[in-house]
């Protein structure tokens, strides 16, 4: 093989984690060169708990396959297992073709694929990380050769590495989402800036809060407020947040930003994101802004509430009142009870939650994890 033509391959291998069907090129490659109808990789081989998870190609593109003999009884009568670790053998090399053939695993879900040739690795990472290559050929076609394998013995490192990466960027991006859930929750908007000033990216909250082009829009690429002076000074507040990302942290500022609705003015905070010792690139996050809408209301749990805090479904109920902003009346109004009952409940509450003012308990009941629920 030509030295740019591996190149190519090593480079689509570690590029695999980035793409939107990993490895769909690297696999899409392999099958190409070595004359196989599919080439495989089985990044969760399945088990009793969950089906396996496999990235496929066939001819016609890259797929994820995750139904038929995936599911862990298919798997389970697979001979081609166990393999020694890390290294490339052909099928033939450990099984005898004419018993596996007539086998009840090659005549459910083998034969049907048309494969008879299969040549294959089983490798392990660091962290428990498993996964299998598969390329397989159909009758009539020859046997993997020697250099075939010695090629795909190559590959199997660059393929353990780039696993790994993917893994570690899977976790990575586990922890985005889950706290960008937590921000939705909270319904803290946050506006992701680069170090040009162009938005990166934003939470839902943020987007509902953009599109409703009520005190703040998104134009020629950056965060602007609709008044001018309130403009001027945000612009200010994201220079100086976007200066102070390649000196340190610097000093979060803040701003309240007018709605021509005559709605509740917007608070917005502007920080800086440190550049990281070994960071490198451009378009890279340096600034976030958090926009808080004072109007939108948390919707607190009256599960978690009655959990945390040992009220009854009643006191819950009050309690949930209360943090949305109603005083005593109009709780008692609404849950249309007797003045006299809704204070028993509030004195019961306040026994329960260890607080004695009513300004108090509410702001436990949104600083509590119910928040985030």
């Amino acid at each position: 093989m030509p030295l740019a033509q591996f190149s190519e391959l090593v480079g689509a291998i570690y590029e695999g984690p980035l793409e939107s069907i990993p490895w769909g090129t690297a696999l899409g490659l392999l099958r190409t060169l070595l004359r196989s109808n599919w080439a495989t990789l089985i990044l969760r081989p399945a088990s009793a708990g969950q089906p396996a998870l496999l990235i496929r190609d066939g001819g016609h593109g890259p797929e994820v396959y995750s139904t038929g003999y995936t599911h862990f009884q298919s798997f389970s009568l697979d001979p081609f297992v166990g393999l020694p670790l890390d290294q490339i053998v052909t099928l033939d090399e450990v099984i005898d073709p004419v018993r596996w053939m007539q086998g009840e695993f090659y005549l459910k879900f083998i034969e049907p694929n048309r494969i008879r040739f299969i040549l294959g690795a089983d490798i392990r990472a660091e962290g428990g990380i498993e996964c299998r290559l598969r390329i397989t050929r159909v009758p009539g076609e020859r046997n993997f050769s020697a250099s075939e394998k010695a090629l795909c013995q190559l590959l199997v490192p660059h393929l353990k590495r780039a696993v790994m990466l993917h893994s570690r960027l899977d976790v990575m991006e586990t922890e985005r989402q889950l706290y960008s859930m937590t921000m939705d929750r909270m319904l803290l908007g946050t506006i992701v800036i680069d170090e040009h000033g162009a938005v990166l990216r934003t939470n839902r909250i943020a987007e509902t809060i953009l599109a409703e082009r009520d005190g703040l829009r998104i134009s020629q690429q950056g965060l602007h407020a609709e008044h001018p002076a309130e403009d001027r000074e945000l612009q200010r507040l994201i220079r100086a947040a976007l200066e102070a990302a390649d000196t340190g942290p610097g000093v979060p500022e803040a701003l309240s930003v007018t709605r021509r609705s005559g709605r509740a003015s917007l608070g917005i905070l502007v920080r800086s994101i440190p550049l990281g010792p070994l960071s490198e690139g451009r378009h890279r996050p340096a600034a976030v802004a958090y926009i808080r809408d004072p109007e939108r209301k948390l919707h607190l749990s009256q599960k978690l509430i009655r959990h945390l805090f040992g009220l009854t479904a009643a006191e819950a109920n009050l309690a949930l009142l209360l943090a949305d902003g109603l005083t005593l009346d109009e709780a008692a109004r609404q849950l249309n009870i007797r003045k006299n009952t809704i204070r028993a409940h509030l004195r019961s509450i306040f026994a329960k939650t260890g607080v004695r003012r009513q300004a108090t308990l509410v702001q436990q009941l949104l600083s509590s994890v119910a928040s985030i629920s």
